[in-house]
């Protein structure tokens, strides 16, 4: 469906026409609106070609607007206060300067975005410990380390904009988002990385932890935690669709505890 809106943009775009007198017409049925599909067509020429910059100043811009749609908690509040605890010397890391929130939201998760921003949710506090939360945010500065993050935003973009080509066809699909932002966190919270992006990142929360005189076992501990976690919540929870976004937990698990039981045999 996504691909003949697609199509249609195209030949849109090759057509030559006035937009304000011809801002919409008929095919099959239904009315295109015309200069939003020429857009949405321009608008995935862009994704493609996106520099490093454009990343940047989007995944900024992108967090301003997150910041704004989610309860950001306040310094002096028990969260506030931990987080400072855990995160406040922790200034730049691997030359990405980085900053650090909490949302007040129930979810157990956090991610990291290119501009460096890293956001914890409370959900994900109240069932670690600081060294399994600090494993966790290592876990996503990996991420953004290794280019993943960069990566899941640029798709995303293009992925807002065919939804934008497909609202050119539909008055109901154009409405489920207000604006590219809105339909861009809707793409990035769909994202899924893969088996090798996860374990790059697993390796690099891994070596985070070591570098910060953390629990060497604070990765295994909260992927672990984490993998029980799934096991026990209804199949069609958010929490159950939420974890099957991180492929083959199970191995991951073992990987961790291989990484620190070697880890502590050498130190011996």
């Amino acid at each position: 469906m996504k691909k003949n809106f697609f199509i249609i943009a195209a030949v849109v775009c090759g057509m030559s026409y006035n937009t304000t007198a011809y801002a919409q017409f008929k095919i099959g049925g239904k009315k295109i609106n015309v200069t939003k599909a020429v857009q949405a067509g321009t608008d995935a020429i862009k994704a493609i070609s996106l520099s490093d910059a454009d990343i940047a100043a989007m995944s900024k811009e992108y967090m301003e607007w997150m910041d704004t749609h989610n309860p950001l908690t306040k310094p002096e509040t028990d969260y506030g206060k931990r987080l400072e605890k855990l995160t406040g010397n922790i200034k730049e890391v691997d030359g990405l300067k980085v900053n650090f929130g909490v949302y007040e939201v129930i979810d157990v998760n956090a991610f990291a975005c290119g501009d460096g921003s890293v956001r914890i949710c409370a959900g994900l506090m109240d069932i670690m410990t600081d060294d399994e939360v600090m494993a966790v945010v290592g876990h996503e500065i990996g991420h953004v380390i290794h280019t993943d993050s960069k990566d899941a935003m640029k798709n995303a973009y293009l992925r807002s904009a065919v939804k934008n080509a497909a609202g050119a066809a539909s008055s109901t699909v154009s409405k489920l988002s207000d604006s590219e932002l809105g339909a861009m966190a809707e793409a990035l919270a769909g994202a899924q990385y893969s088996q090798k992006q996860e374990t790059e990142a697993d390796d690099y929360g891994f070596e985070f932890c070591i570098k910060n005189n953390l629990d060497p076992y604070a990765m295994y501990n909260a992927l672990n935690k984490l993998l029980e976690l799934s096991a026990e919540a209804p199949k069609e929870s958010k929490f159950q669709k939420m974890f099957s976004s991180h492929p083959d937990t199970a191995k991951r698990v073992a990987r961790a505890k291989e990484k620190a039981d070697e880890y502590m045999k050498n130190k011996k």
